[in-house]
């Protein structure tokens, strides 16, 4: 199977080189241009989860031998969640290389936040099909870094702890207010405010209604602080 240029400098920045490419081309190609003779990414998603899953939950345990199983599973959420898997993505330029229908390129797909969280997972899985699972784990560290050493500070949940703060001092569990939407329908950026009973608030801007409440709730604690 002869790759594109784009293909084969993406087989680059991902650190690995396919003997079988067309599983690679699977994994980058979405459900809204996939057909009968062309299938589409979701069934390596799947797989790409798990194989995920593993690698970091082993990543994890070697990572600090004493923590227990309470510290360990909101670092492994943090890690796995489909907002690293995304972020993974956009550091390798997923987006360029996804196989997308007309519609989808039309609304910002390759921008996406879930698209490209599920194209990492599958192309993962493919690299796993493709050699297994140490060479899966390889290009899993190698991508993933610094951020399974850094994971403490991401694993934090800054709502829970804003609630848990309000209830400690018997008040209601803190509001939180779209105060702004602004950009095109298909990506849109939201601003949201993380509001306590007596009034006090901070504010936070994202591309995801639930990234822009976390940044909220953490400006919040960080100014109560």
């Amino acid at each position: 199977m002869k790759l594109s240029a784009e293909i084969k400098a993406f087989q680059q920045r991902l650190g690995y080189e396919f003997s079988d490419p067309e599983l690679l081309v699977r994994a980058l190609t979405h459900g809204s241009v996939s057909s009968a003779t062309r299938p589409d990414n979701q069934r390596l998603e799947f797989l790409g989860d798990r194989v995920l899953g593993l690698v970091m939950a082993t990543a994890l345990l070697e990572a600090d031998k004493k923590a227990s199983e309470g510290q360990l599973a909101p670092r492994f959420n943090a890690l796995v969640r489909k907002e690293a898997c995304a972020d993974v993505a956009r550091q390798i330029d997923l987006g360029a290389v996804l196989k997308l229908g007309r519609s989808e390129m039309l609304s910002g797909g390759r921008r996406k936040q879930a698209l490209l969280g599920d194209a990492m997972e599958a192309v993962i899985a493919a690299v796993y099909r493709d050699a297994g699972f140490e060479a899966a784990r390889d290009v899993i560290l190698a991508l993933w870094g610094e951020r399974i050493h850094k994971v403490e500070a991401d694993a934090r949940d800054a709502k829970t702890s804003l609630q848990e703060w309000a209830q400690a001092r018997g008040q209601k569990p803190p509001a939180y207010v779209e105060v702004k939407r602004t950009g095109p329908d298909h990506a849109p950026i939201f601003t949201i405010a993380a509001r306590l009973q007596d009034g006090t608030e901070a504010q936070a801007t994202a591309g995801s209604k639930r990234q822009a409440e976390q940044a909220a709730a953490k400006a919040l604690l960080e100014q109560l602080s």
